[in-house]
């Protein structure tokens, strides 16, 4: 008699769902199948079935807002197939303390804002640019040491070699509480221009070591790109509030001072995320300190708040026009459509629906004593996307879109996890998907749907008491969070895909093509 998988447990272990295990060779029957061998006695067979895949069309648009946003975008990137995607970045910012006093007679020297991109930090370039400088220590002066910058590339999606000329505005309009839902396509209005920087791709950061043995006098925090901002503009706004309401509290302050706005003049070259936790906002001023004799005017530093307790928004813009996407009609969800278009950050996701005449097969191959032993729905690039200069994607989230049984009514699709993720986490062995030859053209990924379609084509006896009804498979590019814990998944709604820069062509439902999306089944039978 065929073994059938006992019900797991439903946990959300460490293990990180998003993730691939890479392969370059044909898969196996995956390890949750093998619990159905365990006499040895069956024989496996792999049947190759027809699935309905098609685009969903997100309008451009997504949930963008600090609870969204690990990372921030920045950048622009144009290229044929899915035309231009460009990001800017919109946050408040606070007062490190309210009701500050700033001395007497307090003037700007310089303010600064830096923004921490992720960067290569294998692929550093040094340059000692000073053999005779001179350190001063607490303990020893005049230090005998050498000035090493180290430069690491950001990490790009897009045209690698492109200069940005990066632009930080004022916003004018209130950015709404932290706790606010807010769409990338939201646009908030913008004034005065407080700072420009070129930005060439690459970030440093500086390292001071002693002449005798070497050792670090001063290594610089993470490398940033740093920003002047107009200081007069901070006299004014800042300094000259001293004593005044607007700097009283963080209602008041959030509402005078509403935000900065950080894009790029460019429209074409790559995306890069980083960190907006880690934004640094410094002003360096000076004032007349007279508590000693003589009185003197030392230079000290004022720090805004720009991390967590702020508004932070993603906002992204699309234009289409001349791109493949642009000028083809998607969102066929009864025939299918022939190429499958994949972009995070509020681009096209992907649905894929078992047909029911592919149903009706797989419901009489189990009647006739077969067991399932893996099902996976497999898609492969299509040949439009093999540009060796775009990386294919490696993060994807699978959802399944579900209604009640027997309910026809499409408002009321609700998502979830699949069934694989919810019964089968943490046995060894289970991924979401799995993804190959991604070094080649074309590469493909299989998308571990076993449980799932168990569930669809099984006798009533064998299905769960979720008494729901899967209409189809939700694809996006991004991967789950875990919860703040660390211990498990945060839902089914966290996820990178609002920042997730990637995007890729698949073969979708085409009957011409041997790499059409298909549902793998392998069964077996006594």
């Amino acid at each position: 008699m065929i073994h059938t998988i006992k019900k797991a447990i439903t946990v959300f272990s460490l293990v990180i769902f998003g993730s691939a295990i890479l392969y370059n060779c044909e898969p196996d029957a995956d390890t949750l199948g093998e619990q159905l061998f365990l006499d040895g006695a069956a024989q496996g067979n792999e049947k190759s079935y027809d699935v309905t895949a098609f685009n969903i069309n997100n309008n451009d648009s997504i949930r963008s807002d600090a609870s969204k946003l690990t990372y921030g975008v920045l950048g622009a990137f144009n290229e044929g197939q899915f035309g231009l995607q460009k990001a800017s970045y919109l946050t408040q910012l606070r007062l490190s303390t309210y009701a500050p006093d700033f001395g007497t007679n307090a003037v700007v020297d310089s303010v600064v804002l830096v923004v921490k991109p992720r960067f290569a930090s294998d692929s550093v370039t040094t340059n000692t640019v000073d053999d005779n400088y001179t350190y001063t220590t607490a303990t020893e002066t005049n230090v005998n040491a050498k000035k090493v910058v180290n430069t690491y590339p950001v990490l790009k999606f897009g045209k690698a070699k492109r200069t940005f000329n990066i632009r930080v505005h004022e916003v004018d309009e209130f950015l709404k509480g932290v706790s606010d839902s807010v769409k990338s396509n939201q646009t908030f209005a913008f004034g005065a221009v407080l700072g420009t920087k070129e930005f060439k791709g690459s970030v440093s950061s500086v390292a001071i070591t002693k002449d005798d043995g070497g050792a670090a006098l001063f290594t610089a925090a993470t490398p940033g790109i740093r920003i002047p901002l107009d200081k007069t503009f901070f006299q004014n706004k800042i300094i000259a509030k001293k004593g005044q309401p607007e700097l009283q509290d963080a209602s008041n302050f959030t509402r005078y001072f509403k935000g900065l706005r950080i894009s790029v003049d460019e429209q074409d070259g790559y995306l890069f995320q980083f960190s907006p936790n880690d934004m640094e906002l410094i002003m360096y001023y000076k004032y007349d300190k007279t508590d000693v004799t003589p009185a003197t005017r030392p230079q000290t530093t004022y720090t805004f708040a720009l991390g967590t307790g702020n508004t932070h928004i993603g906002q992204y813009q699309y234009d289409r026009s001349g791109s493949v996407l642009g000028s083809t009609t998607i969102g066929d969800r009864n025939n299918g459509d022939p190429k499958l278009f994949l972009q995070g950050m509020g681009g096209p996701s992907v649905g894929i629906s078992i047909p029911p005449a592919t149903i009706a097969e797989l419901k009489k191959l189990v009647e006739s004593k077969a067991g399932i032993i893996s099902a996976k729905i497999r898609i492969y690039t299509d040949p439009s996307w093999n540009n060796k200069n775009y990386a294919k994607p490696t993060e994807f989230t699978l959802l399944r879109r579900y209604t009640d049984a027997g309910s026809n009514d499409p408002s009321k699709v609700r998502s979830s996890f699949t069934n694989d993720l919810l019964k089968l986490a943490g046995i060894p062995g289970y991924t979401i998907y799995k993804a190959y030859d991604l070094d080649k053209n074309p590469a493909y990924y299989d998308f571990i749907v076993t449980q799932s379609i168990k569930e669809i084509v099984e006798p009533t006896s064998k299905l769960t008491t979720d008494k729901t009804e899967t209409k189809y498979f939700k694809i996006d590019l991004g991967s789950f969070q875990t919860n703040s814990a660390g211990t498990g998944l945060a839902g089914q709604k966290f996820t990178s895909t609002p920042y997730n820069t990637s995007r890729a062509v698949f073969v979708g439902t085409d009957a011409s093509s041997a790499n059409r999306v298909q549902l793998k089944v392998i069964y077996g039978t006594k």
